[in-house]
């Protein structure tokens, strides 16, 4: 598990402090605030603050996208880069076809 990470009763783990990653490597397919086309993959979250904490977790504006998205052993891994990799991953994988 990663250092920082802790194990919830559910076997997910807790956001990794400093990571951001699942604000960054997926795309945002609807409107949220400040960012009203959404958010192509790869591009920081502009609610994304400079310490890589969400500015509207918790808020009702927070994208149902965003908040399906649990923090898990596999997606999270070891660290930071682990995740931004299998997010991009997971992105690409889950892409309309073009």
């Amino acid at each position: 598990m990663a250092a920082g990470a802790t194990t919830t009763p559910d076997a997910t783990i807790a956001c990794r402090p400093g990571c951001g990653a699942c604000c960054i490597a997926p795309s945002i397919t609807r409107p949220l605030p400040g960012m009203p086309n959404g958010k192509p993959a790869g591009v920081p979250c502009v609610q994304l603050t400079e310490d890589r904490r969400c500015a509207v977790f918790g808020r009702p504006e927070r994208p149902d996208f965003c908040g399906g998205l649990r923090p898990s052993a596999d997606m999270c891994g070891p660290d930071r880069d682990h995740a931004l990799v299998w997010l991009a991953a997971l992105e690409r994988a889950t892409a309309p076809a073009r």
